[in-house]
Order: C-alpha cells, then structure tokens, then sequence
C-alpha cells in the first residue's frame, strides 16, 4: 500500500529508488509513532483484562501494527517531510 504523493518538482516518481526511498520514510515514521504510542501507554498490559502471562510479550507487535496503519494512512505527515528530503538530497 503506497501513500499518494505529489510529485516534486521534475522527479519521475517511478524512477529506480524512488519506491524504496517511500518506504524507508514510512518505516521512520512508524518507528516514531512506535515510540510516541508505547510512551502514551498504549498496549500497556493491564492486570484487569485477565489475558495471562503471554499477553504482555506480543503487546510490542500491535503498538507496532498501529504506528505502521497510522503512518500508511497519511499520518502526521513526517513519512512525506521525510520522503520530499531524500529525493532532494539524492539530486
């Protein structure tokens, strides 16, 4: 699932390195929204759920599977701040 994005000025968004250049900006974005969502408390393990011992070990995978829903949805916008400085810096 790609994000829509505009194309800067005269870049070929289909150019070798472009898509891969996409996906590492959405990988930092979710890693931040990772760390702001854990740091929120989200997923915490709460005692009054009852969901056992294991519950808390897989809590990282969904915090995780959020931060990357939110970050391929548009996000805060970090994912395309991040994308628009690599293609200027690969100029």
């Amino acid at each position: 699932m790609d994000i829509p994005a505009p194309a800067p000025n005269g870049v070929q968004l289909h150019a070798p390195g472009v898509a891969a250049l996409r996906e590492a900006a959405v990988g930092l974005e979710t890693a931040f929204l990772a760390e702001m969502l854990k740091s929120a408390g989200l997923g915490q393990h709460r005692e009054s759920l009852g969901g056992g011992p294991g519950e808390g070990q897989f809590h990282s995978f969904l915090v995780r599977a959020q931060a990357e829903q939110i970050a391929r949805s548009g996000g805060i916008g970090l994912a395309e701040i991040l994308f628009q400085s690599l293609m200027e810096a690969r100029k």
